[in-house]
């Protein structure tokens, strides 16, 4: 017998957020996420997104045993401002049943059919900055924490459902072997001189804090003509840069401003956290930190998590700065690997920053929606 139903305790909040534990047990590519962060992005007193946004969450019982879970949320900033009316769907789990996740499915629906909807789409998080896409290649690759992994039969679960794909998504890599310098290292100078630019790098974490809020600012900027693109407010940034910072190594964080000091650019690497976040099991205390802390200093592998550029700077060859001066902490730190998170498919633009690298797609991932 099947059963949905909504959580309202603390206690069930931990089951939702345990559940991939108990399905991915035995995989050797799941990344899992920090428990205790992941009760924090959905409690409603931690995470400053439910100011704009609501959720609800729905775990699937059978035969009295924890089978799925989803979370149903609408973003009232994209639903009131940018007039998307879109019931978005995340942190979608289950076991191989078809009768669980219709129900689960059928119960967001069922939500965007009260609020007025038209169209549901997921798997999705509040925003940009949340994970996003299900997973349709590439599961033989360990995952990133800054990504959704999931089993092979999720996508016959969606078809099956009615769902079509709604946006690609592909994720790549490459070689630190395959940087040649000679691509950037020239022209970096020239750019510089050309639009007066210069590098801000750094040593320490406490270094960055003054930067973030106009970092924040120019993702926004520099990503809002993507069809993914949703605003987020001035306390979801404080929120994130409390989440994310403790993860940055300040050497890896890059920005680019102009002769009055304005950022037209910036670039963070965090060192790959996917086999720490393996060993540590969900938990910080009393091991996890030992092994994020030992990636922290001396990964060979590094994730591009995040990269923005003004619009007016865009093809004027500002990335070339940001790639000398990542290439020379790369020397420093004998990384061996780069790894690039999920970007658009149709996201040209982004595409031709990495051509000189021969990068190879390692996975794909992808939304789905559904008229309501």
């Amino acid at each position: 017998m099947l059963k949905i139903t909504e959580v309202t305790t603390k206690k069930q909040l931990k089951q939702f957020v345990k559940l991939p534990f108990q399905l991915y047990k035995d995989s050797k590519y799941w990344v899992p996420p920090i428990i205790s962060q992941e009760m924090k992005t959905f409690d409603k007193s931690e995470n400053p997104v439910f100011h704009d946004a609501d959720a609800r969450f729905f775990l699937a019982y059978k035969d009295n045993k924890l089978v799925g879970r989803v979370a149903a949320i609408i973003n009232w900033i994209e639903v009131k401002e940018q007039g998307i009316k879109k019931m978005r769907f995340g942190w979608f789990d289950f076991e191989d049943d078809l009768e669980v996740s219709k129900a689960l499915l059928e119960k967001v629906e069922s939500i965007g059919k009260e609020n007025g909807l038209e169209i549901m789409e997921g798997p999705v998080g509040f925003s940009n900055l949340d994970k996003v896409g299900v997973m349709t290649e590439g599961f033989d690759h360990i995952g990133t924490m800054i990504t959704w992994y999931n089993h092979p039969y999720y996508v016959k679960h969606y078809e099956s459902n009615g769902f079509e794909v709604a946006k690609k998504y592909i994720e790549s890599k490459f070689p630190f072997d395959n940087i040649k310098p000679e691509t950037f290292t020239k022209i970096q100078a020239l750019i510089k001189r050309r639009y007066k630019l210069k590098e801000v790098n750094f040593s320490k974490t406490s270094e960055i804090v003054p930067y973030a809020d106009e970092m924040f600012d120019l993702f926004e900027a520099s990503h809002e003509k993507l069809s993914s693109f949703v605003a987020i407010n001035d306390e979801q940034k404080a929120y994130f840069k409390k989440k994310f910072l403790p993860f940055l190594n300040p050497e890896y964080t890059k920005f680019i401003v102009d002769e009055h000091g304005k950022m037209v650019a910036f670039a963070i690497v965090t060192p790959s956290y996917a086999e720490a976040l393996q060993k540590a099991k969900g938990k910080l205390f009393p091991f996890g930190f030992r092994h994020i802390l030992k990636a922290k200093k001396h990964a060979k592998a590094v994730t591009f998590y995040l990269i923005g550029v003004l619009p007016e700077y865009q093809n004027k060859g500002v990335t070339a700065i940001i790639f000398n001066e990542f290439y020379k902490e790369f020397v420093k730190k004998k990384v061996e690997e780069c790894i690039r998170g999920p970007e658009l498919a149709d996201n040209t633009a982004i595409h031709q920053i990495w051509k000189h690298f021969d990068p190879q797609v390692h996975k794909r991932r992808c939304t789905y929606s559904k008229p309501i």
